[in-house]
């Protein structure tokens, strides 16, 4: 295990297996964006673990029901690329580009009208950051 700091500052254990599966969803919700925006979405999914409204556990955020488009079309199981890999591991040591956000969306590829009642917090690439 792999004993990290999560947003929260508070001590947390994510396994090799656990830190994989963020580095595969990171890399099939973030493929072509920034890296900054790869992290954010690593701390999106990490911020849901803290919050009363998610999972509490990481497989529990990413295969909650209709949560991630990719999980539903099977390319979480597609290639992992190295950007996403090193930014699950930022994502998991702090780094919060997303400014505590708990949703996220493409504007351009959305196609649940709900999220954009969600107040952005920033836009990153093509992702819009949301609270």
């Amino acid at each position: 295990m792999l004993k990290i700091n999560n947003n929260n500052n508070t001590n947390s254990k994510f396994t090799e297996s656990e830190i994989s599966l963020l580095s595969r969803i990171i890399s099939a919700e973030s493929r072509g964006e920034p890296y900054e925006g790869q992290v954010a979405v690593g701390a999106v999914i990490l911020n849901r673990i803290d919050h009363p409204s998610f999972p509490n556990t990481l497989a529990g955020v990413i295969y909650q029901p209709s949560a991630f488009s990719c999980v539903n079309d099977g390319q979480i199981n597609e290639q992992v690329y190295e950007s996403a890999k090193k930014a699950a591991k930022d994502a998991i040591n702090g780094w919060d580009p997303s400014g505590g956000a708990i949703y996220y969306y493409n504007p351009a590829k959305t196609t649940n009208k709900w999220i954009f009642s969600r107040p952005v917090i920033c836009t990153i690439g093509n992702h819009k950051f949301c609270s």
